[in-house]
């Protein structure tokens, strides 16, 4: 359980990629400390000059299911802040790796996981993947700024809005997901593209991650922290833990409907 980098198993095409793992049980979503340590292991991995390319990739049901909600109903305010400051720090870590990012999402990838797929340069899913941010029924706001870079404005703000989520064919059909395969073709095909980037030299690579990366028209670090205040007002004025303390509530109570009419 945690965030892990390893090397792909050795074979043709599978040179300088470096595969970081992120395998927080039952739904992947991270506590404070697990955004921070992926953060420190996509750095590392783009600092080390052996890697290409990094492969992001989640075991479990889900990609990502977003910040830990039970920790900060736990812990407060120190909490929140924490997982603020740690999403800041894991996806600016995607975004200003040193090279190229490729994520593989399999299952649900919401919240924080729009977060790191919004900022990784390309992304490879199975047919069973589904993108949303629902932050409105979660007392938070944040990572608009990375929906803006999978979808056009008017849906993505249709997806925020309602909290819905978009298939990973309609990404496709945006051009945001390169590929959609199964589920069991996942990591072959997230592999197959690492090899095909990490195949060019290792320095121009660099050189041309910070080139796209300075030619942006939006800075996604500026443009996230902006939306980031707008967390702490609502957690400021109480009505995030309003909306945070209904957190699985309906579900409890619909099966206690379903029960009593059983």
């Amino acid at each position: 359980m945690g965030v892990s980098t390893s090397s792909p198993e050795k074979g043709p095409g599978k040179n300088g990629i470096a595969v970081v793992m992120v395998d927080f049980p039952p739904v992947n979503a991270l506590p404070v400390d697990g955004w921070f340590a992926l953060a420190d292991a996509v750095r590392a991995a783009g600092r080390d000059p052996r890697v290409r390319c990094v492969v992001l990739a989640a075991g479990g049901r889900g990609f990502n299911a977003g910040v830990d909600i039970k920790e900060i109903q736990a812990r407060g305010p120190s909490a929140l802040a924490g997982a603020n400051r740690g999403c800041f720090e894991a996806f600016a870590a995607v975004y200003e790796c040193e090279v190229p990012v490729v994520a593989a999402v399999q299952g649900f990838c919401l919240g924080g996981g729009i977060g790191l797929v919004g900022n990784a340069d390309v992304i490879v899913a199975s047919e069973d993947a589904t993108f949303g941010l629902p932050e409105l029924d979660r007392g938070a706001l944040g990572a608009a700024t990375h929906l803006s870079r999978l979808v056009p404005q008017h849906l993505m703000r249709a997806l925020y809005y309602t909290s819905r989520t978009a298939t990973a064919a309609e990404l496709h059909a945006h051009g945001s997901v390169w590929r959609v395969v199964p589920r069991e073709e996942l990591r072959a095909a997230a592999l197959e593209l690492a090899g095909e980037i990490a195949a060019k030299d290792g320095e121009l690579l660099r050189l041309a991650k910070a080139a796209i990366n300075g030619i942006d028209p939006v800075d996604v670090r500026r443009s996230y922290r902006f939306e980031q205040g707008f967390t702490y007002e609502a957690n400021t004025v109480g009505v995030g833990d309003r909306v945070r303390d209904t957190f699985g509530k309906e579900k409890d109570e619909r099966d206690e409907r379903e029960g009593a009419q059983a």
